[in-house]
């Protein structure tokens, strides 16, 4: 057996971003290892300057997602005006950006997921800063505000974590009660994403059949300030 914490994300929109070059920035289908560091950074209250902080949640706890409800794509186009960036210049605010004078548009496609809902199950591991209880108090009452990957997207539902303990990883999932404002909105086939190693303990519970293929993921955030991730490898199953 092994104890696990699950939560639900969930809102009209979110967007789990990836490796973006020029001005289409991606979503994939479920969060990842940088994101959820981040949302568990946000709700402890940890600001962004904390690196060596926030690359302990993302190194001191393993990951897995199942994806409850797909949603939809949605593609958007933004303009967006900023200042150039010169050496020396900095602001402490939008206001601030939009007060100069030379200003110029920077043209983005970004996507999003709509209407989709995800479960997701953390497990500690030896560097883990907390332990899952914290986690979950944090959860429940954040610091900051919490967003499904950008800052427009909050969360619809209450995360409503819970700890769990179970011998797999299905079972797990399977134990977490789904919330009823989801009601004929989930699918029949679940896919499931997860990290190993799991904990001593924890079995994934997925047949030969069930388990489809590893995929490497580059979202396993390095630095913050400089915007590098590295690549970790994401497990996939159908149940």
């Amino acid at each position: 057996m092994a104890e696990l914490l699950l939560f639900q994300l969930h809102g009209p929109l979110a967007s789990w971003g990836e490796p973006a070059v020029g001005e289409y920035r991606p979503s994939t289908t479920h969060p990842g290892k940088s994101q959820i560091a981040g949302l568990l950074g946000a709700a402890l209250g940890l600001t962004r300057d904390r690196e060596a902080e926030l690359a302990a949640l993302a190194d001191g706890y393993g990951l897995a997602v199942r994806i409850d409800a797909e949603g939809e794509l949605l593609r958007d186009y933004h303009t967006t005006q900023v200042p150039p960036a010169r050496r020396g210049r900095r602001f402490a605010t939008r206001r601030d950006e939009l007060a100069v004078d030379d200003r110029y548009t920077i043209l983005s496609r970004r996507d999003y997921r709509a209407d989709a809902a995800w479960t997701c199950a953390l497990w500690r591991r030896e560097t883990a800063p907390y332990d899952l209880a914290k986690l979950a108090d944090a959860l429940r009452r954040p610091r900051f505000v919490l967003y499904l990957g950008r800052k427009s997207c909050p969360p619809a539902l209450p995360l409503a974590p819970r700890l769990v303990e179970a011998d797999t990883l299905k079972a797990a999932f399977a134990a977490y009660p789904t919330d009823e404002c989801l009601d004929g909105r989930m699918t029949a086939k679940r896919r499931y994403f997860w990290e190993q190693p799991l904990p001593d303990g924890l079995a994934t519970g997925f047949s030969d059949q069930e388990i489809l293929w590893v995929v490497p993921r580059r979202d396993r955030p390095s630095s913050r300030r400089r915007w590098q991730f590295g690549t970790r490898d994401e497990h996939h199953a159908i149940a």
